[in-house]
């Protein structure tokens, strides 16, 4: 196994390059593939990808959408569609070779994970969503359109790491200061003149025509129908993804198990050595013969 994630770039359909990074080699055992939330970057799952590739021997992959991390920004704002991510994710996996994966979702990523595994069963062999379902909480997606494209000047990682523990450290007690400063540092790129977002700003338009009164798309039929082992992640202080929506999915699978991760919010980090655990003792059992 190699020692540290390598950058791998494709180009999309339309010419932009799009980023992942890779730990490990193939192995005998399925790859895994992580998703990242709307506005965060494949680096978000470093220390995921590091404790899996150790413990479970197999290739950990991590992806950027267009516009976000490693990936290119697209000019035409527009193309920061689900519909184009989820093309641009099957351009990186073909380019990788993976044909069949476990795949982990943090939020948007649970979603395009969920609606691969509709679209492309024989791709998906089990599934992890972190903090997301098929039911989603409005007050939890207005809370992502009032902050999504705004931040405030930034002059290094530590006031970073102290503005995102302030303004998110209500719904995120348990995570220790150097977890805020990972976090930190995976939100910004620096330049000469001040930390910058690390995803284009021009996200932020996805989200004006969000109306929380209007109905949300309802991934209930997709999710009832899966026949792969799932494990759902839920931050006991989540406001996007409800202890009844999560409940639910375990009522309507009989293949889905639940983790709750306590003292984190919308999304669990994933940096918890109990989460990592579980995540990685769920992929072990996942894998074993029926």
């Amino acid at each position: 196994m190699t020692e540290k994630p390598q950058s791998r770039f494709f180009k999309s359909s339309d010419g932009l390059n799009l980023h992942a990074l890779v730990l490990g080699d193939k192995t005998g055992a399925a790859p895994v593939v992580c998703l990242p939330g709307l506005t965060r970057p494949a680096r978000d799952f470093v220390v995921l990808a590091s404790f899996l590739s150790a413990t479970t021997q197999r290739q950990v992959v991590c992806l950027d959408y267009r516009g976000r991390g490693g990936s290119d920004w697209d000019p035409d704002w527009t193309h920061y569609s689900f519909a184009t991510e989820f093309a641009d994710n099957l351009v990186v996996l073909e380019g990788l070779g993976i044909a069949s994966a476990i795949f982990l979702g943090l939020s948007r990523g649970g979603l395009h994970a969920l609606t691969l595994a509709g679209a492309r069963p024989e791709m998906v062999k089990a599934l992890i969503l972190n903090d997301i379902g098929p039911q989603l909480n409005p007050a939890g997606l207005l809370r992502i359109k009032n902050y999504i494209g705004r931040l405030p000047l930034l002059r290094d990682v530590d006031e970073a790491a102290a503005f995102f523990k302030d303004t998110m450290g209500a719904h995120f007690p348990a995570v220790p200061d150097e977890h805020w400063r990972f976090y930190a540092q995976n939100s910004m790129n620096v330049t000469p003149e001040r930390l910058r977002l690390s995803y284009d700003p021009q996200l932020a338009r996805t989200m004006e025509s969000f109306d929380p009164e209007a109905p949300l798309p309802d991934f209930w039929p997709q999710f009832g129908g899966l026949g792969i082992p799932i494990l759902a992640l839920r931050g006991a202080n989540s406001d996007l993804l409800t202890p009844e929506v999560l409940n639910e999915m375990a009522a309507r699978n009989p293949l889905c198990q639940i983790h709750v991760v306590p003292g984190q919010g919308h999304a669990p980090l994933l940096l918890d050595f109990p989460t990592l655990e579980r995540i990685a003792e769920f992929i072990v059992e996942a894998e074993k013969p029926a």
